[in-house]
């Protein structure tokens, strides 16, 4: 079977990969469809040599189909579509025992710290299977990781129906983030430096600025009345995006640090004071998100189609990732499988 894998120094390789029956607890999965995120690219890139171990098939936004069953393993059957929700933890930590799995002081992240959905049948823990509903076809499936993401952060910052909330950073997490939080009943304002990304943004149907060309807290200022967003989430990963956070939020308004920062940040903590602004960290997902999540691209309530800009074959992923690099492509997905791409 064929994979793609970091296999060191900043190189990614088409790899045979060799696929040993299920063993007890665990699903074979025929994995259709994987898509490509910024922890791909950092592993990619060579910044997370110090963590990962080469040759590493990676890849954790996956959809497929059940292959295989393994010992012990009950309530699955072959030809079941699901996806994975691809963390690992040990239940015996601190965070664990007070019920923060998903934050494990140990946490295996699945296709980071141990094989991911680059490939074309892959193995995992039966636990970590997710099914899908009837209907919900396998391309848009691929979406459920980014959006539990944003069902996560959206249900963190306990957002509120008709509040006004700011995102800022216009890729795919932002635009998902948008997308559940105007589900939720939200007003909301994006801001991204990308002419691109902005024009993919206004068609569907956000308001959005450009960060470079105007004073953003000025145009929330407006935008609210005066009195600012209820909630502010920060998603570019930019020192003057966060920088911008406490000016954009209302007396008593909420913070949500979702990018991971490479380095620390100033922020105006004299106006977190002032105002009484909550300032939250949104990391990953929980089981109820990733529920959440399939439901909401059942229902069609989140515009995912409009996001996958590139779908490419599995030997094409070093060049998809060049291109999402450059800033050419929005969401890639990799055609695990074969199938014709649209």
């Amino acid at each position: 079977m064929k994979g793609a894998a970091y296999v060191g120094q900043g190189r990614l390789e088409t790899v045979t990969v060799d696929v040993a029956p299920p063993g007890p607890g665990e699903l074979q999965i025929a994995v259709a469809y994987c898509g490509l995120c910024g922890t791909d690219l950092h592993i990619a890139h060579g910044d997370m040599d110090a963590r990962v171990r080469t040759p590493l098939v990676f890849g954790h936004e996956t959809s497929g189909t059940v292959a295989a069953v393994g010992a012990g393993v009950e309530g699955w059957a072959v030809g079941d579509p699901l996806t994975v929700m691809p963390l690992s933890w040990d239940g015996t930590c601190a965070a664990c025992l007070a019920g923060h799995q998903h934050i494990c002081q140990n946490l295996v992240f699945v296709g980071i710290d141990s094989p991911g959905g680059l490939q074309q049948r892959w193995n995992v823990p039966a636990s970590l299977a997710v099914a899908l509903p009837p209907g919900l076809d396998l391309r848009t499936a691929a979406l459920v990781e980014p959006v539990a993401v944003a069902v996560h952060d959206v249900r963190r910052s306990e957002l509120q129906v008709g509040d006004h909330a700011v995102v800022l950073g216009g890729g795919p997490i932002g635009v998902l983030i948008a997308g559940v939080a105007r589900d939720a009943g939200a007003h909301v304002l994006m801001a991204e430096t990308d002419a691109a990304r902005r024009s993919r943004i206004a068609e569907l149907g956000f308001p959005v600025v450009d960060p470079s060309a105007i004073d953003v807290p000025a145009e929330v200022e407006r935008w609210t009345g005066g009195v600012g967003a209820d909630v502010v989430f920060e998603v570019s990963g930019a020192a003057a995006a966060a920088r911008s956070t406490t000016a954009l939020a209302r007396v008593r308004g909420t913070i949500v640090i979702v990018a991971i920062h490479a380095a620390a940040r100033e922020i105006d903590l004299q106006r977190v004071f002032w105002r009484e602004l909550r300032l939250l960290g949104a990391r990953v997902y929980q089981r109820s998100d990733f529920d959440r999540a399939v439901d909401l691209l059942r229902q069609g309530r989140i515009p995912v189609d409009a996001l996958v800009s590139h779908v490419v074959a599995l030997e094409e992923t070093a060049a998809a990732m060049d291109e999402l690099a450059a800033g050419r492509a929005m969401k890639v997905l990799v055609d695990v499988a074969g199938q014709v791409r649209a």
